[in-house]
């Protein structure tokens, strides 16, 4: 399977809900300004967000579409020409093939997003790609939790530091970073507990696993990549909102947009905070972690058939 079609797979639910419901809208041969409303509303309802919405509806308006043509065709060209002109400069496609001696990547994101998941797969990407890649199990409020990332490790035959549940994550961290920098690794990804963003403790040991890398390497984390839930819709906006007063957001990554009709988020997300966007789950598979493309996302997201 190609990568547009595993985007489009990976969109089909949010897809069909979405240009079924703008048919059912979009009924006349002209679009007027009741329609045009109702479009808005429906975007806004769709979580493309309010912003979006409202752009989307003033292209829409100044188009003047000619009532000969196909009107949804017309406004799909109109719908998927924004989302890649919003959303083109926010690809990071050099992320997995970063030439720097070592990438420290922090990996953040509230309980049950894919966290751990995720950083299995980015390194599966980032081996595949010739990089040396290492494992920080600094989630240690869960036995569960370094399990999982150790078997991930093995399934990819990479190298992991742990330690035992309840140790001080921010010394795994820094056990890690100091290897990491001693055996010329390119990346590695330190795995963090899932912080609920209104828990100030759990914030403040996050903010103490950042500044520990720095004792090491002061540029450290190169990335601080937050992994989003796209079934959590609009929740999403808050937890960037809250995680981003801790320590600034690099990237973000998408997950389980395979699962929900509520993919426009990502749009919502792209107008608001314009963060680069690294990467899109779009399934359970290994090989189904894809860097993301606004064509792609695009196409995927505005399907016609």
């Amino acid at each position: 399977m190609g990568i547009f079609e595993k985007f489009k797979l990976g969109f089909k639910k949010s897809a069909t809900t979405f240009t079924s419901g703008l048919k059912d809208i979009i009924t006349k041969k002209e679009i007027d300004d009741k329609t045009l409303s109702r479009v808005e509303d429906y975007l806004i309802y769709s979580d493309v967000g309010v912003e979006a919405s409202a752009d989307i509806k003033e292209i829409i308006a100044q188009e003047k579409i000619d009532p000969k043509k196909n009107i949804m065709e017309e406004v799909n060209i109109i719908l998927k020409n924004y989302i890649i002109s919003l959303m083109k400069p926010l690809e990071n496609k050099n992320f997995f093939n970063n030439k720097e001696k070592l990438n420290t990547i922090l990996i953040s994101g509230v309980n049950g997003v894919g966290k751990t998941t995720t950083i299995g797969k980015m390194g599966k990407i980032l081996k595949s790609n010739g990089k040396k890649v290492m494992f920080s199990a600094s989630d240690t409020f869960r036995a569960a939790a370094i399990e999982q990332l150790e078997n991930w490790a093995n399934k990819i035959d990479v190298p992991i530091v742990k330690s035992a549940q309840g140790s001080d994550p921010a010394s795994v961290a820094y056990k890690a970073v100091e290897q990491a920098i001693q055996n010329n690794f390119n990346y590695v990804l330190i795995d963090t507990a899932g912080r609920l963003q209104n828990k100030k403790n759990l914030m403040e040991e996050y903010r103490k696993i950042a500044n520990v890398t720095k004792k090491i390497d002061q540029n450290a984390p190169h990335e601080v990549i937050l992994i989003l839930d796209a079934t959590s819709g609009q929740n999403v906006i808050n937890q960037v909102e809250e995680f981003n007063k801790i320590i600034p957001i690099t990237g973000l990554i998408m997950t389980k947009l395979d699962g929900t009709a509520k993919g426009g988020i990502l749009i919502a997300l792209a107008k608001k905070y314009k963060l680069p966007i690294i990467a899109v789950g779009l399934g359970e598979k290994e090989d189904d972690l894809q860097i993301f493309s606004a064509e792609k996302f695009a196409d995927a997201f505005i399907q016609t058939n």
